[in-house]
């Protein structure tokens, strides 16, 4: 095994570990409060989120979802590989891909779980952006399944942004985080354009630019 593999296997062993645990720091001294979908649905159902606020979005599933059950849709690139080996250590599932490249056979992927009873959640404008846009995977994923989106935003009183293209936000320790979700939203029979629409209001109505 040459230099550089190793050291990307060494990576994938210690950075999601490493990162998992401040993650659960920084969440474990904010503030936080709650704004919970007031109809939570039986059935499975998408999550959506922007992908420069995806770091705290677990702890938001988790506290409406009383018994959660969620597969993330994660790129397959390395930095992917990274997100996936960390969302384990939170007890998510991953499918592994982007709804833009090899979109078919991913998608195909994230409906079949969402059949098996998976919640699904996925950035509408990752894996690379532009930041704010919307594929039409969630949309499509939704409508092939007939199930309801629910958008997911977290709002940091005091945050850290970095350079990304995503303008990935970590709250700053002892800030206050409002966790915003919206109520299940149907898009079965609507069209594509006025449907992504949709969800992009819905997203932008609490999101941080």
């Amino acid at each position: 095994m040459n230099k550089k593999k190793l050291g990307r296997k060494l990576t994938l062993i210690l950075l999601p570990f490493i990162g998992s645990i401040l993650i659960r720091l920084i969440y474990f001294t904010t503030r936080r409060t709650f704004h919970p979908p007031k109809n939570i649905p039986t059935e499975a159902c998408i999550i959506g989120f922007w992908h420069g606020d995806l770091l705290m979005q677990p702890f938001s599933y988790f506290n409406w979802k009383k018994s959660p059950k969620i597969a993330v849709m994660i790129s397959d690139h390395f930095d992917g590989e990274l997100l996936a080996k960390t969302m384990e250590y939170f007890g998510l599932e991953t499918v592994r891909g982007s709804s833009r490249k090899g979109a078919a056979r991913v998608l195909i992927q994230a409906i079949k779980k969402v059949k098996d009873g998976y919640d699904l959640g996925l950035t509408p404008d990752g894996p690379k952006g532009p930041r704010f846009s919307m594929s039409d995977g969630i949309i499509a994923i939704a409508q092939k399944s007939k199930s309801s989106i629910i958008v997911q935003t977290s709002v940091p009183s005091s945050f850290w942004q970095l350079g990304s293209w995503d303008k990935f936000m970590i709250p700053k320790p002892f800030s206050h985080i409002d966790f915003y979700c919206s109520e299940p939203i149907k898009v079965t029979d609507m069209s594509m354009e006025d449907a992504k629409k949709l969800i992009y209001d819905k997203l932008m109505e609490n999101t941080i630019v």
